[in-house]
């Protein structure tokens, strides 16, 4: 079984810091793109952040120059560092895995981790 597990959420005040932090863990050959959504109360999760495993980023502009995605493709870690953090950063912050091949020969699939609540103070 793969199971992603996010960390380092929390409560802030704006203007402040976390580090989001993802592994995915069970037999695991290749993850071709690790991202992070968020959901806030009453809206659609949407896409965050992005990398692919050579290394390619897509950032929505809501959030480019204040967060970074990072990737430790040998630990299938991914990581989320978001500054200058505001009040409407608050969500649920979801770590998705695209494309995670188990084995060769078999089929890829997605996976989500369970999510880790960020809540920005004013």
């Amino acid at each position: 079984q793969v199971q992603l597990v996010e960390s380092g959420g929390g409560l802030v005040q704006a203007g402040g810091s976390l580090r989001l932090s993802c592994v995915a863990s069970g037999t695991i050959f290749r993850i071709t793109v690790m991202a992070w959504y968020r959901q806030a109360p009453g809206k659609q999760r949407e896409l965050v952040a992005a990398m692919t495993s050579g290394g390619s980023t897509n950032i929505v502009d809501s959030v480019k120059g204040r967060f970074t995605i990072s990737r430790d493709n040998a630990k299938n870690m991914v990581y989320l560092q978001m500054n200058s953090l505001k009040p409407e950063d608050t969500a649920i912050y979801y770590c998705k895995a695209n494309g995670l091949l188990r084995s060769p020969g078999l089929k890829p699939d997605d996976y989500w981790g369970q999510g880790t609540q960020v809540t920005v103070s004013s």
